[in-house]
């Protein structure tokens, strides 16, 4: 009789349960994640009427392939550039929340008469949310598309990023018994080095590798070359000392960039829905009735703690960051439960022998008690809004709104903030990769040649060959010309640009320096330092030149995406997913006479009111005091869903209501700005732009930067996406001048 093996067979046991499950669930109308976890429970070790899985530890080992591929998956559907645009939202959020439930789990911990370690590591237990978890339900639901569900995701990010230091924090404690702020600063470094290196080598890299492969691409070796990838990055992070399901992450948002990322996320659907079935299995699996009817209370209080005291301070979080009243509350209780790094946390302080051993099964208890309640948490959070709006005192209300409008708008940012903004972020990133080069030359080019000598001077060679250009550009490149020009004709700002420059310069110095000090001896490096920079001062142009390929080949790589559907006239107002609509203002409508701040449209639906027409005039921009009039018609830009929102508060309903109009002379056009537009170095006022279209330029995208209604002032770039809102003919002859 053959020999079937153990994975096999469980494997057959927990997609057949798996299978009745959900399909009961299904006919049910409830969450699938819930009959994965049941399915779990009932196959697993602790319960015993079915079919038991025999071979555990195969099981968590696809478990967590699983979690790999969901995190992947996540990384796909939200790139870098996304989450960018609630970074600001989603840190102040992650800190407030993060730090509040670690400390109401310590003080959980505290009261209950726990050690020291194990209330440390209760709080970072529920620290952490489960990004699969919420993934998940937010496709069974169909909310991805909401405005919250962007908060959400760059929360969990940046709580899974903290997870990272949280294991360094935690594990530093509990070794020495005591707080490492050293180790924990360069935990942090480590981190942000690795995550510019890889975000910048993957753009560099990957887009014109796929771009150049299409042509051999069919979908089979689009999956295998993608998930070899995907899995590469994974081996990587855990060599430096990450987590696996960070490098997924990365390499998905990576991915996102390039042309093949919807296609390769739709081919990766059934292998991420395979694993991740497989993951909620073994989750269900670590049940166990008896340890937690043992710890019933604390497994009580900590899921009373995410219930509540999570969505309350994720609401805050948001609610400071800016965000509406509406988005908040949806965010807060999409966020209320734990999940896999939470797990991880666990098993650290089981590993370490540091915490008892009843903390795991009480955090897998509350996962799955919290997991069960995800999907009616998100379900019940907007008639918790609607509650609450009705409830608070209307100055509450009002002074939310003026908050968050505040908060929103986006406003130019002075020529000092534009300027030291640009070199602090290039500075950050030319050291990262002129770190990462030195240390590769140095450790794998340094040891192939046995000469002393020569293996120097060859390691020296090709290491400045590499980094030559960023040094160029961390030493002399000028950033923010225009800006820095107006600042430098102001006395009291020369001396801090100065100081800018002499900063850069010395650092560019610094790096030639370590670079000959680690492969010559003092005197020798002195030399050669000083011989290089001459070296780079005499091929300063070229340098330059060499320099500015690159970045045009990142930056492409970068906006491939957007320059892709250039050419495409839509009324789409990509990145934000939003297009416009017209609305007629009746004269007994709530908008007749009011004025636009008075109605908050923003705040109370997200729409913005891009243009009024009125009678032969066009007011583009209209200010927040601009009143709106009978006969009015309003230029509105918003999603699909702000505007279903929106329509029944702006029609008037007697049968003679205003009509929204589907068709107008009026358009939105996407334009680039390429290499040899005649607008690169002009501003928007001086390419008369506004007396050419008859419109106004609505929103501009800046390397991964949006900005709304942009300033008169400001000077156009090369690579500038300009969504321009005017005349359907007139647009036309504008889109050659952009070319």
């Amino acid at each position: 009789m053959t020999h079937l093996p153990h994975l096999i067979t469980d494997l057959a046991l927990i997609l057949g349960a798996a299978a009745v499950t959900t399909l009961i669930f299904k006919k049910l109308k409830q969450p699938l994640v819930l009959g994965y976890i049941i399915a779990g429970f009932l196959v697993g070790p602790n319960f015993h009427v079915f079919p038991t899985i025999t071979d555990i530890e195969n099981v968590k080992i696809w478990a967590d392939i699983g979690v790999i591929f969901l995190l992947f998956g996540l990384g796909l559907e939200f790139s870098f550039k996304k989450l960018v645009k609630v970074g600001g939202t989603a840190a102040i959020t992650a800190i407030i929340e993060v730090g509040a439930m670690l400390v109401l789990g310590y003080l959980m911990g505290t009261m209950m008469g726990w050690s020291l370690m194990d209330s440390l590591f209760m709080g970072g237990i529920l620290a952490i949310g489960s990004t699969t978890i919420i993934i998940r339900a937010f496709d069974e639901l169909g909310v991805k598309s909401q405005k919250f569900t962007g908060v959400v995701l760059g929360v969990l990010v940046i709580e899974d990023l903290v997870a990272v230091v949280l294991l360094v924090l935690l594990s530093t404690i509990a070794v020495s018994q005591q707080f490492s702020g050293g180790e924990l600063a360069t935990s942090v470094l480590k981190l942000i080095f690795f995550l510019i290196l890889w975000f910048v080598a993957g753009i560099f890299f990957i887009p014109t590798l796929l771009k150049k492969s299409h042509h051999l691409m069919s979908n089979e070796t689009m999956l295998i070359v993608a998930l070899a990838l995907c899995l590469g990055m994974v081996a990587l992070a855990t060599y430096v000392g990450f987590s696996s399901a960070l490098g997924a992450f990365i390499m998905g948002s990576i991915l996102a960039e390039t042309l093949q990322g919807q296609k390769i996320e739709h081919l990766l659907q059934p292998v991420k829905d395979l694993f991740g079935a497989v993951f909620f299995v073994s989750v269900g699996m670590l049940i166990n009735p008896e340890l937690m009817l043992e710890h019933y209370v604390p497994i009580l209080i900590g899921t009373v703690l995410l219930l509540i005291g999570k969505p309350l301070f994720v609401t805050i979080g948001a609610l400071v960051s800016g965000q509406p009243l509406k988005t908040a509350v949806q965010s807060g209780m999409s966020l209320s439960q734990i999940g896999e790094f939470s797990f991880i946390i666990a098993t650290l302080g089981i590993t370490l022998g540091v915490t008892a051993d009843f903390l795991y099964p009480v955090a897998v208890a509350i996962s799955v008690l919290t997991a069960f309640t995800t999907t009616y948490m998100i379900r019940f959070s907007e008639p918790v809004y609607g509650f609450l709006s009705k409830k608070l005192p209307a100055r509450w209300t009002s002074g939310l709104s003026r908050y968050s409008s505040g908060m929103q708008s986006i406003n130019t940012a002075g020529n000092w903030k534009k300027v030291l903004r640009s070199y602090g972020i290039n500075m950050v990133v030319y050291s990262v990769l002129i770190l990462a080069v030195i240390f590769l030359s140095t450790r794998y080019i340094q040891p192939l040649f046995r000469d002393s000598t020569w293996n120097s001077l060859i390691t020296l060679s090709v290491t400045l060959l590499l980094i030559a250009p960023f040094l160029w550009a961390l030493s002399v490149r000028r950033f923010q010309k225009e800006a820095h020009a107006n600042l430098w004709l102001r006395p009291i700002y020369r001396g801090p640009l100065i100081m800018l420059e002499v900063l850069r310069i010395g650092l560019a110095l610094f790096f030639i320096g370590l670079l000959c000090d680690t492969l010559f001896s003092p005197t020798t490096a002195f030399i050669v330092t000083i011989i290089i920079i001459v070296l780079l001062a005499v091929f300063s142009r070229k340098l330059q030149a060499y320099y500015d390929n690159l970045e045009k080949r990142f930056l492409t790589n970068l906006y491939q995406n957007e320059l892709a559907g250039e050419a495409q006239d839509t009324d789409v107002l990509a990145p934000w997913d939003a297009h416009i609509a017209y609305f007629e203002v009746h004269p007994d409508s709530k908008l007749s006479g009011q004025s636009l701040e008075t109605l908050a449209l923003r705040e109370k639906f997200g729409v913005n009111v891009a243009m009024i027409e009125r009678g032969s005039r066009y007011l583009m921009a209209p200010v927040r005091g601009e009143l709106l009039f009978p006969g009015d018609v309003l230029t509105v830009i918003g999603t699909d869903e702000q505007l279903n929102q929106f329509r029944p508060y702006a029609e008037y309903k007697s049968g003679t209501g205003n009509k929204i109009r589907q068709k107008r002379e009026v358009a939105l056009k996407q334009l680039s700005v390429q290499q040899h537009s005649e607008w690169i170095g002009k501003s928007i006022r001086e390419s008369a732009i506004r007396e050419k279209t008859k419109g106004i330029i609505v929103g501009i995208e800046r390397k991964g930067e949006r900005l709304l209604n942009p300033p008169s002032t400001l000077i156009f770039e090369e690579h500038d996406i300009v969504w321009i809102v005017g005349n359907v003919q007139r647009l036309l002859v504008v889109a050659g001048e952009s070319k």
